[in-house]
């Protein structure tokens, strides 16, 4: 079993289930945090191989992969601090194998409140799954809101393939 915990946030599968049934026009990734907070004096985060703002980003992709149909990249910019082998921001553009542009701003600059976003455009509205996949809203209305529950969920997931005998790997 290989996954990330973002995967299991409540709002996750209404997400995919909603996008599912229209036709979806482009999506953004938003995946904003302060690194200060989360990760205060931990150099290793900024060393080879300590992925920089990739560390949270993949939770974003995580999401991104499971809502959303396969995703490649076309084009990258990682801005880096001086003196650091790992980036402190991404900007990505991505296609998906339905020519779906899909744009990705990764950023451990932001201040105050955190984003965890996936935005997309759809024929159904505008849909916004935030709080890190906690929250789901279509044109400004929340039809989905629940209390995180990301573990839990994970963990019943293995337990689920175990008892199965089964593998499952995002």
């Amino acid at each position: 079993f290989a996954s990330w915990h973002s995967r299991y946030a409540p709002a996750v599968e209404a997400a995919r289930d909603f996008l599912g049934s229209t036709q979806v026009r482009s999506a953004a990734i938003n995946w904003k945090e302060d690194v200060r907070r989360w990760h205060p004096n931990q150099d290793w985060i900024w060393a080879p191989g300590g992925f920089g703002v990739f560390d949270p980003g993949i939770n974003a992709l995580s999401i991104a992969t499971h809502i959303l149909p396969a995703m490649f990249i076309t084009s990258a910019i990682l801005d880096f601090p001086e003196n650091r082998a790992a980036p402190i921001a991404a900007h990505i553009a991505f296609r998906t194998s339905n020519g779906l542009p899909v744009a990705m701003e990764l950023d451990w600059r932001q201040t105050g409140p955190q984003s965890w976003d996936i935005l997309a455009e759809t024929d159904k509205g505008a849909m916004l799954l935030s709080g890190g996949g906690s929250k789901l809203a279509v044109d400004g209305r929340v039809v989905h809101d629940e209390p995180e529950a990301e573990y839990p969920m994970l963990y019943r997931r293995f337990a689920e393939i175990v008892r199965a005998g089964v593998c499952d790997v995002d």
